[in-house]
This record gives C-alpha cells, structure tokens and sequence, in this order.
C-alpha cells in the first residue's frame, strides 16, 4: 500500500477457499516502465467486492462526504474566530452567548468528520492540534491553567499559540476558556488575557483546518490519488487498497465512539464512572458531539453508497447496519446531558445498553461487511512509507 501517511491499516483477504484459488498473489511491486498492468482491481481483488463500484463509491466519498466536512468544518471555524474577537471587543452577555453559540458549532462540524483520520490531517500532527483529547492525566488542563495565570500578552497571537504544546492550540483549550474556572473573566474583563487567548486558538483552529481543506481542494492532490486507485494513484495500489482504506474509516470512527468517547468515562456497572474524563462535558456538548460522530458514520455510508460494494446476495448485511446506525442515533440526543447524572446509577442503564450498542455496530460493520465484501477485520497500525 502506498500510503504517504504514517497509518497503515491492512485487511488480510478473506480466507475462503474460492479466494484463495481464484486471487493470484498481492502486494506485487509497482510496474516498471514497459510492462502491462492490468486495470486497477483486477490482479488481487477481494472475492466479494463489487469491483465496478469501487470508483463511484470512492469518488462519492472524497467529493460529497469528505471535501464538504473539512470545509464546514474550516468555515464554522472562521465563525468562531469572529465570535471570539467580537466577545473581547464587547465584554457582554450577550457576545459570550454568541461564542459559546460559535463553539457548539464547530464542536458539530469537525466532530462530523474527525472520523477521517487519515490522510492530510495527520500529517505534521495537525488532527491533535485541533483537537487535544484524551488528557489521560490532566497535564493538558494544568498547562491551559498555568499559561491563563501567567497572562503573558506574548500568548495571544495565532502564531505563538500555533508554536506551543498541541494541548494549548485546540478545542478542548478554548472549552476550558469558555466554561473553565474563571471563565466569569469573559465579561467582567473586556479584552483580558483569557478572550484574547481564546480567539488566538480559535484562529489556531481555523488556520489548522484550512490547511487540511486546502490540501483536499488541490486537483491532482489526495482527492485524485483517492479516487483514482491503481498505478498513478500515490496512495493506493489498487481498489482492495482504497476499500480497505475507506472501510478503516468506518471501522475506526465506531471503534472511537465506543472506546475513545464512552469508555473513555464510562466501562460499565462493574467499573467506576470518571464523568470528568468525558469530552467536552463543561460544555454539556459530549452526547452532541457523539451524535455528529455517528452521523458523519451514517453520512459515509450512505452517500458514498457503500452498501454497493456488497454481492448482491448479501444486502441483508446493509440493511443491519443501516439499523444500528439509526437506533443508536436516535438513542443518544436523548441522554442526560449533565454527565454526572447520566452516569448515577439511576441513569447507569441507559449506558450499558449504549455499550451493547456500540460494541455490536463495530462487529457488523467490521466482521460482517467486511468479510460480504472479502476482507477480514485484521489491522495493523506502523509506520509507513
């Protein structure tokens, strides 16, 4: 796989015995100049696969789901960026409503497409610059307080925010300048050290995302690699690659809202609750945030039309994850947003069924589709090249 990021996720073929007679050997050697390729897909296709969807179903993916949520992402971040600006300039009331407004924002649009971790926005580490999360161990939070106490005026610059520590540049910063100890400062200090501070990282944000839009936009850049797999493209060999490579993006944004945002605070009845470690809980945002998470799934799936990646006989496997998607969507909005109540024994129900949930989208849209459309749920995270 000719991966230019640093992730390599490989899907070993499934291990049937049509497979193993009918698919010559992988992973052969890019051609050299003079001799025939065979068209992309062919040589090493998963049995399975619908091959003659691979292109519109990637071409759907880079064109209406994965370009459009960086750059709703990148505008909602310019959004906040004012609103930050606008609350130092005023002070009041009513402009802290907006930027917290602002904020929710871009907590919706960049939670509806972190699951694409993969490509630019891992690159130079720009993902964890927008978004520093988990703080295992606080040390985040303390160096976001003691930088605030410090008040130094070098500090309020987009620039020097972007030169700092990732846990100083992003959204769990700015959450802790709006909702955080000593947030009372936003309007009772007009043009204080903490708003200026915040509108530095909110222009961190917006700088980050831009960079991740741009790189997206260009023509003959990632967009084509991606929809164009074979031997011109830089990141894919061939189709099994590119579906390999968009199925891990699936399997990976379930797999995060399962273990990176429930049982990041919340393992079940037999564990305790960490109601403090949830993402964005002073801002009351981590059910909405987990909802965009499992929308932006759903979006995937759905407007890439991955489902006609599938045999035709196996289009029952569609229709389960279309469910699942649609019960737990319809499931979380409706949780407390108050995380400290909602992890009371009183509400503690409502979680452990969430986990249920979870636990069995991942394995229908890892074990079941992927093994309909010949790859089996094998990953291996290293460093490539």
């Amino acid at each position: 796989m000719r991966l230019w990021y640093p992730l390599v996720l490989s899907f070993a073929l499934a291990s049937s015995a049509a497979a193993q007679t009918a698919t010559p050997q992988t992973g052969q050697a890019p051609a050299q100049a003079g001799q025939t390729v065979a068209p992309a897909g062919q040589a090493g296709a998963p049995a399975g696969l619908n091959e003659d969807a691979v292109l519109p179903v990637m071409q759907r993916a880079v064109d209406e789901v994965i370009r459009p949520g960086y750059r709703n992402a990148q505008q909602s971040a310019a959004r906040l960026t004012t609103a930050m600006k606008d609350l130092c300039d005023k002070g009041t009331p009513a402009s802290l409503d907006k930027a917290k407004s602002a904020f929710d924002d871009i907590i919706r649009y960049w939670s509806g497409i972190e699951m694409v971790q993969i490509g630019p926005v891992i690159q130079d580490n720009l993902f964890e610059h927008i978004l520093f999360y988990p703080d295992r161990k606080g040390v985040g939070l303390r160096q976001v307080q003691t930088l605030i106490a410090k008040a130094d005026p070098k500090d309020t610059t987009v620039d020097a925010i972007a030169a700092k520590s990732v846990a100083l540049q992003g959204l769990t910063a700015l959450e802790y300048v709006l909702y955080g100890t000593g947030s009372e400062d936003l309007t009772s200090q007009k043009g204080g050290f903490r708003c200026l501070y915040g509108a530095a990282v909110a222009g961190n944000i917006q700088r980050e995302a831009a960079e991740v839009v741009a790189a997206w936009e260009k023509p003959d850049g990632i967009q084509a690699s991606w929809k164009h797999p074979g031997p011109q493209s830089a990141d894919f060999m061939d189709n099994k690659e590119a579906v390999t490579a968009l199925l891990g993006i699936l399997v990976h944004g379930a797999e995060n809202v399962r273990d990176q945002r429930l049982e990041q605070f919340y393992k079940g009845k037999d564990a305790t609750p960490r109601p403090k470690m949830a993402i964005y809980w002073r801002s009351k945002n981590t059910w909405k945030s987990m909802t965009s998470n499992l929308e932006a799934l759903r979006t995937l799936w759905q407007k890439a039309q991955m489902a006609d990646l599938l045999p035709s006989d196996k289009k029952s496997v569609a229709d389960a994850i279309d469910a699942k998607l649609k019960a737990i969507i319809e499931t979380v909005p409706k949780l407390n947003p108050d995380i400290e109540a909602a992890t009371s024994d009183a509400e503690r129900a409502k979680l452990d069924q969430l986990l249920i949930d979870t636990r069995e989208l991942v394995t229908t849209i890892s074990d079941d589709y992927g093994a309909a459309i010949g790859l089996s749920a094998g990953f291996s995270f290293s460093d490539g090249d």
